[in-house]
């Protein structure tokens, strides 16, 4: 076990010094090549930076990550497919830095990167257990994979909005994935190798994003998206995990997020993916909570989560799911108490409540 330990603790570590250092290059690039996040008023804008910002530091983990592999990755299909799939990922995040390219393109990009991590590196879901329930896909494995690693790609772009938001919540999956697979006694497998390489990489990001930011992810944050839903898909295939259900719910924050933003959207009549200011962190700087109270705030409530995770894994799960209940019902109270959904759902909220009140 301390053997074990000091290994992990040398893979976050040596990435974490290796991304902490690259950043300062990945700055000067992102400069020089004018690779540069400019601050705008046009409504939708989901950025509150005021000066221009070099975005290159997506990049910057991505080169951690394969200094990472070098030293502590083995050779594989499954390895190969994720270098390859990556790639191709990051390749079109430094393309939309520098122009940025209609989401379709970028959509049809991800669908290819996550075609090789099917196809070529067999990486499938092909079945789903959840609280005891089991539901197989069969022959729709293949469209339900590529969706899902799709879904995990682009999802972390919706929410990178603040300062250390994306990050941070990144890091945050990675540390309860390698928490879980570590006392599972997995330290050899492929997904514990990825998630530590991941979370020394993000962390070394970090160091220089946290609010005040000096680097961007830019658009290759998309990377640690990808990076996630392949390490999601590769926990769900190890034998030790009770279901697929765990690691899918450390996301809780940026996949409800986009879910009530994709409602929100539709309910105005406008497109599903178009950007906007009433995403969580927007509506926490409404309530007068500072760039760093309310990423701190939102790292709570992922880390909540990721317990939930943790206990319902390792621990009792019972205890996992009275934690999930807990959480459901924050949200729920989150959602009638604010415009995250609808500007009028706080209006019925007091109406219905004056009306409980005066019947009483």
């Amino acid at each position: 076990m301390k053997y074990q330990l000091l290994y992990a603790s040398r893979i976050v570590v040596i990435t974490f010094l290796f991304s902490a250092i690259i950043m300062f290059l990945m700055r000067k690039v992102a400069i020089h090549i004018g690779a540069m996040d400019l601050p705008t008023k046009a409504e939708g804008n989901r950025h509150i930076h005021k000066k221009p910002m070099p975005k290159l530091g997506g990049v910057g983990i991505f080169l951690a990550f394969l200094f990472g592999y070098i030293l502590f990755g083995e050779q594989s299909i499954r390895m190969n497919s994720i270098l390859i799939g990556s790639f191709i990922v990051i390749l079109m995040g430094i393309v939309d830095d520098l122009n940025p390219v209609r989401a379709k393109y970028r959509f049809l990009v991800h669908i290819v990167a996550a075609m090789v991590i099917v196809f070529y590196g067999g990486i499938l879901l092909d079945n789903i257990t959840a609280f005891g329930f089991s539901l197989n896909f069969g022959i729709l494995s293949y469209p339900i994979t590529i969706l899902f690693i799709v879904a995990c790609t682009d999802v972390i772009d919706l929410i990178d909005g603040l300062d250390g938001l994306s990050g941070g919540i990144c890091s945050i999956f990675y540390l309860t994935i390698g928490i879980i697979c570590f006392f599972q006694g997995r330290m050899g497998s492929l997904v514990m190798v990825l998630t530590l390489i991941m979370l020394g990489s993000t962390l070394g990001f970090l160091v220089h994003n946290f609010h005040p930011a000096k680097i961007f992810a830019g658009d290759c944050v998309t990377f640690m998206g990808f990076i996630i839903a392949v390490i999601t898909l590769l926990e769900f295939k190890g034998p030790a995990l009770i279901s697929f259900f765990v690691p899918v719910t450390i996301l809780g924050i940026p996949i409800l997020d986009t879910l009530f933003a994709i409602i929100r959207r539709l309910l105005k009549g406008q497109p599903p993916f178009q950007a906007d200011k009433e995403h969580l962190h927007h509506q926490l700087l409404g309530m007068n909570f500072s760039q760093t109270t309310t990423v701190l705030i939102i790292y709570l409530i992922d880390i909540i989560f990721a317990a939930a995770s943790i206990f319902y894994t390792l621990v009792d799960p019972i205890i996992g799911e009275i934690i999930y209940i807990l959480i459901f019902i924050i949200v729920l109270w989150f959602v009638l108490h604010t415009t995250i959904i609808s500007e009028k759902t706080p209006k019925k909220t007091k109406e219905i409540l004056s009306r409980f009140r005066r019947k009483k």
